[in-house]
């Protein structure tokens, strides 16, 4: 745990360390990285043992999501750090010729990384890789929630990053607090839409620019000439990973009338081909990260709004189990429709057509991501064209987010800025425009006093 009172030291530290040109190299930069990567190798397990402790995921998914996905962020970052860090020619017009631009990518600085508490380990340094690729200094705030896990960060940073150039802050309420006293050159949070108010009003303070990664009710529209069993296993899949506490996780079901039985059966099917007759037992099954975001669910459960549990619906506080449990009858007003569920409750509703799918989607606040099933590119391109959402995938889901060169960010309530790959390396640097002039010829046309004859001349001429 950090004192408080060590925090503005801690930042300050920081700063030095940029402005002494720990990472002007591009060289150090790729050291920086390459020691990250070590770090992630050396201490997989321990990384995964924490995370284990923490949420109780399956082994195999901690280091999907949080080991595998952070290197490749890496190697992806190594592989065109060169590329990335050298300066674009920017196209000059007639009339300032000769002359040269070009836009010379910057670090901001030292910018401040807050991490949530579902992918402890990736969805803190993901964002640290391309910081480091554009050479700033940065400040780790791992989640208090995940505790095991803030607690590794804490030790093995220091062991494989330079202190000047990496640090981090570990705590609660009152270590964030301080910490967002202090002015950075970027604030990166990902987290829930209340937080990132608190957030931005303190970068507002010092007119810090922010990026905010959010969430909100990603929506799964299914159209009646999807592949019903393909598309079951897939949202299954995309909903049911961490127990339902993903970001953009689908958080509702749209289908169209006529498959909706079908789709019924065969996300139930699925469910027990998962993880059996028992889900409780399963070794695949994660936990809810604690009893307070538990009661949250099982409130949001209890608060009815809906015909039918098609599948699951049981619960245990003490273990933190909810099971993988579908919906079906869902009213647009029940209390599964109100917030983000971040959880492993899945609500089907039917609809007429897919154009009012795409209303309903449209009358809410824009989401994190949305995702489509239908064998028509018409009809999926329909859906592309009329919504608009973070990020889209069609006919799977989540898979968006390990396409480098597709930019992850939100919309509106869901978020602002993007990042991953090159586009986390623009988010994390200044693109400073650089223009010269030769110094011959030097044509007085443009200079005073602007006689007749020049004025004409120039008008033709501009």
């Amino acid at each position: 745990m950090t004192a408080v009172e060590s925090i503005p030291g801690v930042v300050e530290d920081l700063r030095a360390g940029f402005r002494g040109g720990a990472l002007h190299e591009v060289e150090a930069r790729a050291g920086q990285l390459r020691q990250l990567r070590l770090l992630l190798v050396e201490q997989e397990g321990r990384l995964i043992d924490a995370v284990v402790t923490d949420l109780g995921k399956p082994r195999i998914e901690a280091y999907m999501a949080e080991i595998a996905g952070t290197l490749s962020e890496v190697d992806e970052a190594l592989k065109h750090l060169e590329s990335w860090n050298k300066p674009q020619k920017a196209k000059v017009p007639l009339p300032l010729k000769p002359g040269a631009g070009r836009l010379h990518p910057q670090p901001l600085g030292t910018v401040c990384i807050i991490a949530p508490w579902n992918y402890p380990i990736h969805l803190l340094f993901a964002p640290l890789v391309p910081a480091l690729a554009a050479g700033n200094t940065a400040v780790l705030k791992p989640s208090e929630v995940t505790p095991t896990v803030a607690a590794l960060i804490e030790e093995l940073v220091p062991e494989y990053l330079d202190k000047r150039i990496v640090s981090v802050v570990n705590g609660g309420v009152a270590e964030t607090t301080k910490l967002l006293e202090e002015q950075f050159d970027h604030i990166f949070y990902t987290g829930n839409g209340v937080v990132a108010r608190v957030v931005m009003a303190a970068a507002a303070k010092h007119l810090t620019p922010v990026t905010l990664e959010l969430g909100g009710k990603s929506p799964t529209i299914v159209a009646a000439d999807a592949n019903i069993k393909i598309a079951a296993r897939r949202i299954a899949w995309a909903k049911f990973i961490n127990a339902g506490q993903t970001c953009v996780a689908p958080d509702y079901i749209l289908v169209e009338d006529g498959v909706e039985e079908e789709l019924l059966a065969a996300l139930q099917a699925t469910i027990t081909g998962f993880y059996g007759d028992d889900p409780q037992a399963s070794p695949d099954f994660a936990r809810i990260v604690n009893e307070r975001h538990h009661d949250r669910l099982t409130a949001l459960l209890d608060g009815g709004g809906y015909e039918t549990i098609v599948t699951g619906g049981s619960y245990d506080r003490t273990g933190c189990y909810l099971a993988p449990t579908v919906l079906a009858g869902v009213e647009p007003d029940a209390a599964v429709m109100s917030e983000e569920i971040f959880g492993p409750i899945l609500p089907v509703l039917k609809v007429g057509s897919i154009d009012e799918a795409i209303d309903f989607v449209n009358e809410r606040d824009k989401p994190l991501a949305l995702y489509a099933f239908s064998a028509s590119d018409a009809v999926l391109d329909r859906i592309v064209e009329h919504t608009s959402a973070g990020g889209v995938t069609l006919n799977h889901a989540l898979l968006h987010l390990a396409v480098p060169d597709l930019p992850f960010g939100g919309i509106g309530p869901s978020g602002m800025g993007s990042y991953h790959g090159k586009a986390g390396f623009d988010v994390f640097s200044h693109h400073k425009p650089v223009f010269k002039k030769g110094i011959r010829p030097d044509p007085t046309l443009t200079y005073p006093p602007y006689t007749k004859r020049k004025q004409n001349l120039l008008r033709k001429f501009i």
